[in-house]
């Protein structure tokens, strides 16, 4: 399984997101011809069996859909992919939980918690949205010299969101880390992609990148984490 892919969360057929999530991955496959596959593993066996089941795969993105069967598994793919430089990316929900996950092994907010899980959790590094962005397409500023800018290759970009969850603006100032990189923000300063430059690819956004993905124009970013994984 030396060139698999895992992808974490609960597989949904039908539902656009994760559709496109495959879609994405194929649009790469068939461009450039790389030789890979790839996996959905639930939450639950990942929180069950740990590094058993996550060490056959050479990287990781964790999906959307939000709740998760299990919250711990959900992180503990994060943490596995974070600390031993397993290619990662998150979307959506997986941009949510990674959020959680820093704020808990890296700041060590034990207690940070996402607002669908628990609302009366103390600490509530991710919140329902005051305005929902689900279905709306909106700018996000990328920082040079970063992953997100590279792969992209401009300053601006458009993407589309699904959510109705987001970064606390109560803790946005604790995201303020030496070790995690604020790549991309929108119009308001809210944050939208973080990384950690120092692993070979480590890039979680709020947005969902695959539903901009076709044959002709696979995603950057998509294209980035599947090249991450395999070279």
């Amino acid at each position: 399984m030396k060139n698999t892919i895992a992808i974490v969360g609960e597989y949904r057929e039908g539902y656009e997101t994760h559709e496109k999530l495959k879609d994405s991955l194929e649009h790469v496959k068939e461009k450039f011809g790389y030789d890979f596959d790839y996996e959905w593993i639930n939450t639950l066996t990942v929180a069950q069996h740990k590094d058993e089941v996550l060490k056959k795969y050479c990287g990781i993105w964790s999906a959307p859909g939000s709740p998760f069967l299990s919250l711990e598994g959900s992180l503990y793919a994060i943490t596995f992919a974070r600390i031993n430089n397993i290619p990662h990316l998150g979307t959506c929900g997986g941009f949510q939980h990674t959020i959680i996950e820093f704020a808990r092994n890296v700041l060590g907010v034990k207690e940070a918690q996402h607002e669908e899980y628990d609302a009366n959790a103390s600490s509530l590094f991710i919140s329902k949205l005051t305005c929902s962005l689900a279905g709306k397409k909106m700018k996000i500023f990328l920082q040079e010299n970063s992953k997100a800018f590279s792969c992209y290759n401009q300053k601006e970009i458009s993407e589309n969101y699904y959510c109705n969850f987001g970064i606390n603006p109560q803790f946005r100032n604790e995201l303020n880390h030496p070790s995690l990189l604020i790549s991309g923000v929108d119009q308001d300063d809210d944050i939208r992609i973080i990384e950690i430059p120092e692993s070979k690819f480590f890039v979680a956004t709020l947005f969902v990148p695959q539903t901009n993905s076709t044959i002709e124009v696979p995603h950057p970013l998509v294209h980035e984490f599947i090249k991450a994984c395999l070279f």
